[in-house]
C-alpha cells in the first residue's frame, strides 16, 4: 500500500509533466503561427477638397484622405498636426474658422481592425496650412515652377474691397504695379532670376480716406527642367571588375507628367563611348583620360554636359564641353491658376492715414504687422530656359540601376512681414479653435 508521501510525489510528478507538456505546445503554437505586419505598403494620401494654402482667420479648409486601396476595404482614418494626434476620424476633415496657431502641418494615417489586430497604412504626406490674421495675403503656386513657364501671382485682401492699386514686390523691390486694382499678376517665360520671396501692398479708398497693406512674404520656387549631370567614376575592386570601372550619371530631371525619356550618353576625351542609353550608368574599360557624360531629352530637344573628371595620371588640360544644346524654341505652357475670393469681415479697422499734397482727402497708411513668418526655397542649378512641357510636375533624382541597356538613335552632338492682428480682433468669432467634422 503506497504512503501519503509516495502519492504526493506522484501527483506532483503528473503536474508538473503536464505543465510542462502545456509550455512546450504554446512555444510550437508561437513558432508555427507567422507573425502578420501592423503596416502594409498603401501610403494615404492627403489631398485638399476647398481652401487654400494660405488663408486668413476665419476661413476654412477641408481636407480629405484617401487610401489606394484596390480591394476597396473599409479603412478608419486618423487625422495629425505635427506630432499631435487630433481627435477626428473621417475621411473628410474640416479645419472651421482656423485661427493662427492652428497653422501647421497636417496629415493622415488609415487603420483597418482585422482578426489578428490592427493593421495600418503608411502616413501620408504632409500638406501645410498657414492661417494669416493679417489683411493681405499673396496666393503663390504650391509646387516649384519649371525654367520657361508662365505662372499667376494673386494679391487677396480681407472682404474684398474694390482696390485701386496693387504693387508687387520681390525681395522688398517693386517689380510690378497696377491701377486698375486687378489683384492677379503674370510671370511669363520664367527664368531661374524669378525665383525669390514675393509680396504684394493693395490699396482702397473708404470713407474719404486711402488705405494700404502689405502681404507676409511667399516664395516662389524656379526650378530646371534638366540639371547640369554630374559624373561619378566608381573603381572599387569589391564593386566591379579590376579591368573595368563604372560610370554613373547623376541628374536631377524635372518634367510634366508624362515625363519624357531622357538618354544618357559616356565620353572618354570627347569621344564618346558606345551609343545611346536609358540607363545612366556604364561600365568601361579601366584606362585614364578625362571622362564626362551627357544627358539629354529628346523630345524637348534639350542636352546637358556635365564636367569632365579624370582618371589616373592625365597629361594636358581639362577639355571644355558644351553646357547645354536647344535645336528650337517652344513655347511654353501657361497653367491655369483659380483664386477663390472668399468674403469675409475684417480683423480689425486699418488705421487712417493723413491727407497728403497729392491727395488732398486721404493717404496711404501702412499696416504695420506684428507677427513675421518666413519660408526657405531650394535653389536649383543654373539653367537657361528649355520650352514647353506637359502638365503637373515631378522630380526625378536618376540613380544607378542594374538593368540591361536600351539603345536610341542619336542625330546630333550636341519681406513684408505678416500682418497679424491682434488676439481679440484678427481672428474671426468662433466658439472653438479646434478643427470639426461634418
Amino acid at each position: 500500500m503506497s504512503s501519503p508521501w509516495s502519492l504526493f510525489l506522484t501527483n506532483r510528478a503528473i503536474t508538473m509533466d503536464t505543465a510542462i507538456s502545456l509550455l512546450v505546445l504554446s512555444m510550437l503554437v508561437q513558432h508555427v503561427v507567422p507573425e502578420v505586419p501592423t503596416v502594409t505598403s498603401f501610403r494615404a494620401v492627403v489631398e485638399k477638397v476647398s481652401g487654400d494654402s494660405r488663408i486668413f482667420s476665419g476661413e476654412s479648409v477641408r481636407l480629405r484622405c484617401s487610401i489606394p486601396d484596390i480591394h476597396s476595404s473599409r479603412w478608419n482614418y486618423q487625422w495629425f498636426k505635427g506630432s499631435e494626434r487630433l481627435p477626428q476620424s473621417e475621411e473628410v476633415f474640416i479645419l472651421w474658422k482656423a485661427r493662427v496657431t492652428d497653422s501647421g502641418k497636417f496629415y493622415c494615417q488609415g487603420s483597418r481592425d482585422t482578426a489578428v489586430g490592427n493593421i495600418y497604412t503608411l502616413e501620408s504626406l504632409p500638406v501645410e496650412i498657414n492661417v494669416d490674421g493679417g489683411w493681405a495675403i499673396l496666393q503663390v503656386p504650391p509646387h516649384p515652377a519649371l525654367v520657361g513657364d508662365s505662372l499667376q501671382v494673386t494679391c487677396r485682401v480681407r472682404g474684398n474691397p474694390p482696390l485701386h492699386e496693387v504693387i508687387l514686390y520681390k525681395d522688398g523691390v517693386e517689380v510690378m504695379t497696377q491701377k486698375d486694382g486687378n489683384p492677379h499678376f503674370h510671370l511669363d517665360n520664367l527664368t531661374l532670376k524669378e525665383k525669390g520671396m514675393y509680396s504684394c501692398r493693395a490699396s482702397w479708398d473708404t470713407d474719404r480716406r486711402t488705405r494700404s497693406v502689405i502681404s507676409v512674404d511667399a516664395p516662389v520656387q524656379v526650378v530646371e527642367v534638366l540639371s547640369q549631370p554630374v559624373l561619378e567614376i566608381v573603381a572599387d575592386n569589391n564593386l566591379v571588375s579590376a579591368k573595368m570601372m563604372k560610370l554613373i550619371c547623376h541628374v536631377q530631371y524635372n518634367a510634366r507628367a508624362p515625363a519624357p525619356p531622357i538618354n544618357y550618353y559616356f565620353y572618354k576625351n570627347n569621344n564618346r563611348l558606345g551609343t545611346a542609353t536609358s540607363e545612366n550608368h556604364d561600365l568601361v574599360r579601366r584606362t585614364p583620360g578625362w571622362y564626362s557624360c551627357r544627358a539629354k531629352v529628346p523630345q524637348l530637344d534639350l542636352s546637358r554636359f556635365s564636367e569632365s573628371k579624370s582618371f589616373g595620371r592625365v597629361p594636358g588640360p581639362q577639355p571644355t564641353m558644351p553646357t547645354v544644346v536647344h535645336r528650337r524654341n517652344l513655347q511654353p505652357l501657361v497653367p491655369s491658376v483659380s483664386s477663390p475670393g472668399l468674403y469675409f469681415p475684417p480683423a480689425a479697422e486699418p488705421t487712417p492715414a493723413q491727407p497728403s499734397p497729392q491727395q488732398p482727402t486721404a493717404a496711404p497708411t501702412f499696416i504695420q504687422p506684428t507677427e513675421a513668418r518666413t519660408e526657405s526655397s531650394v535653389p536649383p542649378p543654373s539653367q537657361p530656359p528649355p520650352g514647353a512641357l506637359p502638365s503637373l510636375v515631378q522630380s526625378v533624382n536618376q540613380t544607378a540601376t542594374p538593368n540591361p541597356k536600351a539603345l536610341f538613335e542619336e542625330t546630333d552632338d550636341m519681406s513684408g512681414d505678416s500682418g497679424d492682428m491682434p488676439e481679440e480682433s484678427g481672428d474671426m468669432p468662433t466658439n472653438s479653435s479646434s478643427a470639426v467634422i461634418y
